[in-house]
Formats: C-alpha cells, structure tokens, sequence
C-alpha cells in the first residue's frame, strides 16, 4: 500500500509523493529531490535530515528517542514538532502525513 506525504518548504512550494509501509520519510524525501542530505544514512550521528511535523500529524508519531532529540539539539531552526526524518517511517496510519523541510536545509550531495 502507497503511503502519501507531503513535503513543504518555507515559501509555501508543496511537494507530493508517495512511499511504502516501513520505508523512511527520508528516502521519500531523497527521491522526490528535496535538500534533505542524511549525511549519517539513518544512523542518528548528524541532523541533516531535519523536519517539523505539521502539528495535527505530530502525536501519530512513534515518540522519538533520546538520541534523536539529542541530534535535533543541533539541528537548525527546530520547532517543537522537530523529528528527523530517518526516524519517521511510514504506517498506515502516517497516510496523508504533511512536514516542512526547513529554509536552513541543505543537500551538499548536489553542490
């Protein structure tokens, strides 16, 4: 079963894919091109994969971790509904989910 997400930048541009059952938000995000590097490749040593949850979307979530929320402490401009991608993967439940990538995300793999 197709999973449906949806990525957002600051500016308002909306970005729409679709994943599977157990797949990362993160690779999601990879291909559907977004500037979200995951320097770390899920491993939870970088917060280049950084996003905020849209609030309503925020409590469907497995709770994070204390190592995520030791990561995000480095992250730019987290929010409270901060998560790192690599640590969302994708349920039934998550269909529809909506996050912002954040202005200060960069994917220095296209540079």
């Amino acid at each position: 079963m197709s999973i449906k997400v949806r990525f957002s930048d600051t500016q308002g541009n909306v970005t729409e894919g679709e994943g599977e059952v157990g797949q990362s938000l993160l690779e999601v995000g990879q291909a559907l091109g977004l500037p979200l590097e995951g320097t770390c490749e899920g491993q939870m040593a970088c917060s280049t994969c950084h996003v905020i949850v849209d609030a309503e979307w925020f409590d469907k979530l497995a709770e994070a971790s204390e190592e995520e929320e030791d990561m995000l402490d480095f992250a730019a401009g987290v929010r409270r509904t901060s998560r790192l991608s690599c640590q969302i993967d994708l349920t039934q439940e998550l269909d529809g989910l909506s996050v912002t990538v954040p202005a200060e995300a960069h994917d220095m793999r296209r540079m």
